[in-house]
């Protein structure tokens, strides 16, 4: 994969319920990262159990 592949972000719109949102914002600073960088983390960590890479 190219560097600039790597490093490209894609936005996604994204809507949560209320109170999804609140549980992943407390969890997201218990972690010191922003609800963005929280959800990546997840979502990172996610594909890399169910055996992909899992690249950031």
């Amino acid at each position: 994969m190219a560097e600039s592949e790597k490093s490209e972000k894609k936005q996604v719109p994204l809507r949560l319920n209320a109170k999804l949102w609140a549980e992943l914002n407390r969890w997201a600073a218990d972690d010191f990262r922003s609800l963005n960088g929280q959800i990546e983390y997840l979502l990172s960590e996610a594909v890399k159990k169910r055996g992909g890479r899992g690249e950031r």
